[in-house]
């Protein structure tokens, strides 16, 4: 086991990780053969990595023209890169990318900040964050999805599932798994630690299948009866739970199983999931025009699901999972509400933006939560603003005004990450 410093982020007082020494890093291990590669190898960083005491987690941004990189801590804005059109933000699963799902691919985007084992500890290192030239091709890029060491990349336009070690994220020589769904379709799929793999099946048209493939492709488990298919997460020991239209699919065991929603409508789109619970979080729908104040708690153990109410309604990327395993949704009265999954109640709202609601394109700004390292940060739009709360403290630990109007967002933990899961897409039906 390594040991590792106290998070500045989990103890609030350490207001910075501070620069020790210049150092350079340890040697890494050799790319695999490939299979398949990114059209182009990585930049360089522009200075020299710095060693520092401590992870150093990054925030990422999108924004009418570009994507901003953010210090955690401080909230600074460590870099700006000019991007064209609208563009998705995706941890790469290894602690220190972004993917970008983006005009031609899924491009990569260095948030200069990173861990790198050394026997029983880690050593900490920051540069300046910088888009590489790194990108995956991709005719329609949609969801990305990062389990257990292993990203797996999903080509809506052509139905192309594409996996492979997170670690080697930024090797041009890295080795891939790659198959094609039989129609291409807005769909996801995630590998788990035995190289099963969970993916969506359907068409441009109409999706509603969902198969479970092993390591050389065998179908293990298939069900068609999940109509509108989206997203997914993993919880405790390795569930995995999609949504549907009608409630949701149950992958544990080896079995599928569905899990109907007690509404003729019940429709479950994201999902949110945490390797030390084995409950899910979910938004929940009543009808195609609701302006839900309902979320979904998936059982895993049991194949069960219930449903709370909040005391206004939500966004579907307004959630996200606490330190703890507590839900979270920011709600449109402007509070951040605070969900025991295993009791299905509200134990604390905590005032954080003005009032809100959701406009009809899902692609306009709108408040988003992420959380890193224990903090939870809400964007705040209609202000230009960004606030990191304390979910423990119910409290704003820190607020900072920004230079631009942020849309998407997304966030690393400058670590390793040893098979972690966060997937974070929503919803956008075509």
């Amino acid at each position: 086991m390594r040991t590792r410093p106290l998070s500045p982020l989990r103890a609030v007082a350490l207001s910075a990780a501070l620069p020790l020494v210049l150092a350079a890093g340890c040697a890494s291990d050799d790319g695999d053969e490939a299979a398949a590669a990114p059209t182009s190898e990585a930049a360089p960083p522009s200075t020299a990595p710095s060693e520092v005491g401590a992870s150093a987690p990054r925030l990422a941004l999108t924004y009418d023209g570009g994507v901003q990189v953010l210090d955690a801590i401080t909230l600074e804005v460590l870099a700006d890169e000019p991007m064209e059109g609208f563009n998705r933000l995706n941890p790469a699963g290894d602690g220190r990318h972004f993917l970008i799902s983006t005009q031609g691919g899924f491009r990569l985007l260095d948030a200069g900040a990173w861990a790198e084992p050394h026997g029983d500890h880690d050593h900490y290192y920051t540069a300046a964050p910088q888009l590489t030239d790194v990108q995956f091709p991709a005719e329609k890029p949609g969801h990305v999805v990062a389990h257990a060491g292993r990203t797996v990349l999903f080509d809506d336009g052509t139905g192309e599932v594409t996996a492979f070690d997170s670690a080697h994220i930024a090797d041009p020589d890295v080795e891939m798994r790659q198959f094609t769904t039989p129609e291409p379709h807005h769909g996801v799929a995630v590998e788990l630690e035995d190289g099963t793999m969970l993916v969506s099946d359907g068409t441009e048209e109409e999706r509603a299948g969902v198969r479970v493939l092993g390591p050389d492709g065998e179908e293990i488990a298939a069900r068609d009866d999940c109509p509108s298919v989206h997203g997914e997460t993993v919880a405790g020991d390795e569930a995995i739970v999609i949504g549907c239209q009608d409630g949701a699919v149950l992958y544990s065991g080896g079995e599928l199983t569905k899990i109907q929603s007690p509404d003729a409508y019940g429709r479950i789109g994201n999902q949110f999931g945490t390797e030390d619970s084995p409950i899910v979080l979910g938004d929940y729908e009543r009808s195609a025009d609701d302006r839900s104040s309902t979320v979904a708690l998936i059982d895993t153990t049991t194949a069960s699901l219930r449903l709370v109410e909040l005391p206004a309604p939500y966004w579907y990327q307004s959630f996200d999972r606490g330190p703890h395993g507590e839900g979270l949704v920011l709600t449109y009265d402007g509070h951040l509400q605070v969900i025991d999954v295993v009791t299905g109640t509200v134990t604390r709202s905590i005032p954080v933006t003005g009032p809100w609601e959701e406009s009809d394109d899902w692609q306009d700004p709108h408040p988003q939560v992420v959380v890193v390292d224990g903090i939870a940060y809400v964007t705040e739009p209609a202000t230009r603003r960004i606030h990191a709360v304390d979910i423990e403290g119910g409290t704003i630990w820190k607020s900072a005004d920004l230079e631009v109007t942020p849309n998407e967002l997304s966030g690393v933990s400058g670590d390793v990450e040893e098979h972690a899961e966060h997937e974070h897409e929503g919803e956008h039906d075509e």
